[in-house]
């Protein structure tokens, strides 16, 4: 299987078999995008998810569409949102035709209360995986705004504008340095 088909294929078997959202789909998409199919080098992959954290919209949504435009371009991008976006549009649909049966049914409530633990491992994993290259002064900052955000309810988007435009002095900084 090759290209376009690749692509929905790889990102259909991650929606089909992911639960718990976005963030639980990032270590599946990890693993197939860097190691199972080499398309991207791990560094890549953490801009990606930078990107996609910044970008309007779910961050599995963005993680696909940004891993399939840099590997086929726009129809590559087309490729993974759908192969994304059909198992979960199959199976909310599924539910809804039939949530009426289901709403008070033990077992269903249980199996939801059974996979919450697996749901919370699979967000801590990318969070984990995230911070490998990062020292201590990345690791306070990335507390001091953790903490900024839950506690004092400061919006996030105020940290991602602040982190850009440092990031881009920065780059700026080093550039000039570069040319002497």
């Amino acid at each position: 299987m090759r290209g376009l088909a690749e692509i929905f294929w790889s990102f259909l078997k991650i929606g089909a078999f992911t639960f718990g959202g976005g963030y639980a789909m990032i270590p599946l998409i990890g693993h197939e995008v860097i190691e199972r199919r080499g398309w991207i080098a791990e560094r890549d992959f953490a801009d990606l998810l930078t990107l996609a954290q910044s970008a309007p919209g779910p961050i599995a949504l963005n993680t696909a569409v940004f891993v399939g435009y840099k590997r086929r371009g726009f129809a590559g991008a087309l490729a993974a949102v759908f192969g994304v976006i059909v198992p979960s549009f199959v199976i909310i649909l599924a539910v809804a035709m039939f949530f009426s049966n289901m709403r008070d049914n033990a077992i269903v409530d249980a199996a939801f209360r059974g996979m919450r633990p697996a749901v919370v491992a699979l967000i801590i994993a990318p969070i984990i995986g995230l911070t490998r290259g990062m020292r201590g002064v990345g690791m306070a900052v990335a507390a001091a705004v953790a903490v900024a955000v839950w506690y004092f309810g400061i919006s996030p988007v105020w940290f991602l504008l602040s982190g850009a435009v440092v990031g881009c002095l920065y780059a700026m900084v080093r550039g000039k340095e570069a040319q002497r």
